[in-house]
């Protein structure tokens, strides 16, 4: 198969699991039905929000769904068969080590629903524990390795979160590591993957601060020949702001594709709506805005063709 993906990609992500358990409504497992079936519901009022974004201009041939099978798989179905982009996770979710949610079956659940991308999201800092990077580098190789295997395209969001050693040198300073370590942590991370055969089609990177990081980041990505592999944008639940910053810096990137944003989109909406002070319809109208002004955000810039400065990102 040919690597890589080159097209428009403007993703919902609303694969997390144990994020809704726990933060939106305040459970563990084993879930109660009641609680089952109000993460369920909650999933397709993001998905609802997603449709009437699309109903409302947001192009429809990048629009995709990131969803997960355990609450989503009403919504996956549903995605498939309308015709829009399907990505689904392949991991275990709120894990701090990269394994598979149905272990050595992951081959099956992925070809029952057949989504456009299979995605992972991996925690890996190449100045980390190499044990740890060394277990999960062959398990993703050996996933990277199925899907090309069947023609299959592969979405990996890769999070690299500081050592202590790391943010103990920026002073403890979170937003610091973002700006001064984090960026060349990515690249190496990315080089350290592919060096162990793990050959993602799209690279899910956290936001970055000046162009000439995300060019680092491409450069990264693209290289050993790999020129169809390509960059996109998460969230991270930072503010509306933050991550249209983000967005417009990476949309001026060549290399970059797009955007897949989830918590930033939908959580407050959810928020509101489980308290009962706004409606389900005016969730839905709010998830669709979010979704569409960071969506006209990113083509609004990559329509410009510029590619921003330093200084001026």
């Amino acid at each position: 198969m040919v690597l890589g993906y080159q097209s428009p990609l403007y993703v919902m992500a609303f694969d997390h699991r144990g994020s809704f358990e726990r933060d939106l409504f305040g459970a563990r497992a084993p879930l109660r039905p009641e609680v089952r079936a109000g993460i369920t519901d909650a999933k397709k009022i993001i998905y609802e929000g997603f449709l009437r974004a699309v109903d409302s201009g947001a192009p429809r041939e990048a629009a995709g769904v990131l969803v997960d099978e355990q609450f989503g798989a009403d919504v996956a179905r549903a995605a498939k068969t309308a015709g829009y982009l399907l990505a689904m996770p392949v991991e275990k979710s709120g894990q701090p080590e990269f394994d598979f949610f149905y272990g050595d079956d992951f081959g099956a659940h992925i070809e029952a629903f057949d989504p456009k991308f299979a995605k992972v999201l991996v925690r890996y800092n190449a100045e980390g524990d190499r044990d740890l990077n060394a277990r999960q580098s062959e398990r993703l190789a050996r996933l990277s390795s199925w899907l090309h295997e069947r023609d299959r395209k592969f979405l990996f969001e890769l999070l690299v979160p500081p050592t202590r050693e790391q943010l103990e040198r920026c002073g403890g300073d979170h937003d610091r590591y973002d700006r001064e370590l984090r960026p060349d942590l990515v690249a190496r991370a990315i080089g350290s993957l592919q060096d162990s055969g793990v050959n993602p089609d799209i690279w899910k990177i956290e936001g970055l601060e000046t162009a000439n990081d995300c060019i680092q980041v491409v450069a990264q990505a693209r290289t050993g020949g790999r020129d169809g592999v390509s960059c996109i944008v998460l969230g991270r639940g930072a503010d509306l702001a933050k991550v249209t910053q983000w967005v417009e810096i990476a949309a001026g990137v060549p290399g970059f594709i797009g955007l897949a944003v989830g918590r930033t989109v939908w959580e407050d909406a959810l928020r509101a709506n489980l308290a009962s002070t706004v409606t389900r319809d005016q969730a839905v109208a709010t998830i669709a805005d979010r979704y569409r002004d960071l969506v006209d955000a990113y083509v609004t810039t990559a329509r410009a063709g510029v590619v921003p400065t330093s200084e001026s990102s």
